[in-house]
This record gives structure tokens, C-alpha cells and sequence, in this order.
């Protein structure tokens, strides 16, 4: 029996590691696109992977690298997110049965969240999936929302900064909020490429957890007794900053601007950070962590 081919693009970076390992882990044969001269070369060898370089801005290039491809996954990182319509047009023209776009993140279906900076690129991105899947059969897409990464917001001090016991809290820092774990959006992915049918054409909406800033900062406490030294902000202000950061046009500008975004979707009811009551766990066999583990996971970053 063959096995499925995947290619994915974007390997090396938060997400995407986690992504290998796990299609790697289903016994899939991947090919991980790279940028020419890029860092996929530093991969692990497998027997199951292959690299391939290729040039993202042509199709040609593309096309030629996903022949006999039937899932393409797209974790490129969030500046790039915007420049997929290559790859979904070679996709299309090499035969792909379901794209997987950089979808990850908030709720792009949110009329608040649409119209922020950082989402507009997933929204046009969407459009473009559907037109294609519209016209060429056999052609499906799936876009994953998974809130915040929760591991990588953790240990990079997004959502909160354990190991310094700091934490910049949103709105108050009460908001319940939609987060996953690194390695559960990679358990998604697994599971769009296994109900292929039930998954087509749709924007899912999964979580590990959903939590407060507050309720993981007590987790904390309980755990090693410490105080925590945290100050509040309210995300209006900082969508308000960011629209400021975004109009000076530098990349370090850009750069803080979109995390400013994301701050806004993710820790203000209004841009709907709550999944509970639209959830798609059960279809793609994920599990939601107990207060147990989520106490334990906080603990490993203290």
C-alpha cells in the first residue's frame, strides 16, 4: 500500500516542526518545500522525507515539486501568510486534493477580527481557496483556528512569562481565551487528512484548553508559592498603537504592530476568542486538557 504524500511548506518554524514530527509519525511520505538557500537542510534525515527547493513566487517551480501530492500544509510564518496564491494555484494545477492553508490563529470568520491588519491577508486567502475549490472538482480546502499556541505562548512570554513570574494582562486578565498546544494543531491537521470528507471547505475551530490569563497565573502560585509582578492594558489602546506602529512602515514596526492584532483577538470577547460553543474537537480526535494538565504544563515553564 502507498503511502499519502504531503507536502509542507513552512517546516522549520514554530508550528511547523511540530507538524513534521507528527506527519512523520503517521508514517506519511512528506516533502518539505524550501525556500532556495533556506534551513530545511538542518532537518533530521527520514526515510519518509524528502526536500525539495523551490522558488514560492513561481507556480512552475512549485507544480513541479507537488506532482503526485495529495495534501498540501502551509505553516508559513504570519508576514508570509499573504503570499500563498502561488502555491494554492500550483497546488491546483499538480492535482492536490486538500489545502491546508496558514490559517492558525483567531477566528478570521469574526467581523471584528476580519478587518484587523493581521487577519485581512487570511480572509483574502479564503476567498481565493474557495474560488478555486469552486471551479476545479476534486479540490478542498480546510483552514484550522486554534486560538493562541499555548506552549509557544508560554514559553516565549506571549500569554504570560512564567519563568520571570510577569505578565502584561489584557482587558483585566479574566477574558477566557482559546488556546492549543503546539502538538494538538499538528493532531488537527492528522485529523483533516483522515475525515477528508466531513472537513472540506471549512474553517474549524478547535482547542486544547480554554482558560484566563488569571486562572494560569494562580496555577503558578499554587504551584511554587511566588508573586507575580504584572501590569494591565486595555487591547483598543493597543489595536490603536498598532494601526500607529503599522503606518511607519518598517519591518520592526510591522512586526510589533501584528502582535499587537493578535493581542486584540485574542483576549477581547468581541473578536470571539472563545471556541467552546463551536468546537470541532471531536471530529478531528482531540482531547481538551483537564485542569491537571493544564496546572502541570504551566509548572514545566516555571
Amino acid at each position: 500500500m502507498s503511502l499519502i504524500k504531503v507536502a509542507l511548506a513552512g517546516a522549520t518554524g514554530n508550528l511547523g516542526v511540530s507538524v513534521l514530527e507528527a506527519l512523520l509519525g503517521a508514517d506519511y511520505s512528506v516533502t518539505v518545500l524550501s525556500r532556495i538557500h533556506g534551513t530545511s537542510y538542518k532537518l533530521a534525515a527520514h526515510p519518509n522525507l524528502t526536500i525539495e527547493e523551490v522558488d514560492f513566487n513561481s507556480t512552475q517551480s512549485l507544480i513541479a515539486a507537488l506532482q503526485e501530492t495529495e495534501v498540501v500544509i502551509s505553516c508559513l510564518a504570519t508576514l508570509a501568510i499573504g503570499s500563498q496564491n502561488p502555491l494554492i494555484d500550483a497546488s491546483v494545477a499538480a492535482g492536490v486534493r486538500r489545502f491546508i492553508p496558514a490559517e492558525f490563529g483567531m477566528d478570521s470568520r469574526n467581523p471584528m477580527c476580519v478587518v484587523l491588519p493581521v487577519c485581512a491577508p487570511k480572509v483574502d486567502t479564503q476567498k481565493h481557496l474557495q474560488e478555486k475549490a469552486n471551479s476545479n472538482n476534486g479540490f478542498t480546502y480546510t483552514g484550522i483556528a486554534n486560538g493562541l499556541f499555548l506552549d509557544w505562548g508560554l514559553k516565549v512570554g506571549f500569554i504570560l512569562n512564567p519563568a520571570s513570574h510577569a505578565a502584561t494582562l489584557y482587558n483585566g486578565g479574566d477574558v477566557p481565551f482559546s488556546t492549543t498546544t503546539l502538538a494538538d494543531v499538528a493532531k488537527a491537521i492528522l485529523g483533516v487528512i483522515n475525515n477528508q470528507c466531513q472537513t472540506a471547505n471549512r474553517i474549524l475551530y478547535v482547542h486544547s484548553a480554554v482558560t484566563t490569563q488569571n486562572k494560569l497565573i494562580q496555577y503558578a502560585k499554587d504551584r511554587d508559592g511566588r508573586e507575580w509582578h504584572t501590569i494591565c492594558r486595555d487591547t483598543e489602546q493597543i489595536r490603536q498603537e498598532s494601526l500607529a506602529e503599522l503606518a511607519k512602515g518598517t519591518q520592526g514596526h510591522i512586526n510589533a504592530a501584528m502582535d499587537g492584532f493578535c493581542i486584540c483577538a485574542s483576549w477581547n470577547t468581541d473578536y470571539g476568542c472563545d471556541f467552546s460553543s463551536h468546537l470541532d474537537n471531536d471530529l478531528l480526535g482531540l482531547k481538551t486538557m483537564d485542569e491537571d494538565e493544564l496546572r502541570a504544563l504551566v509548572g514545566s515553564f516555571l
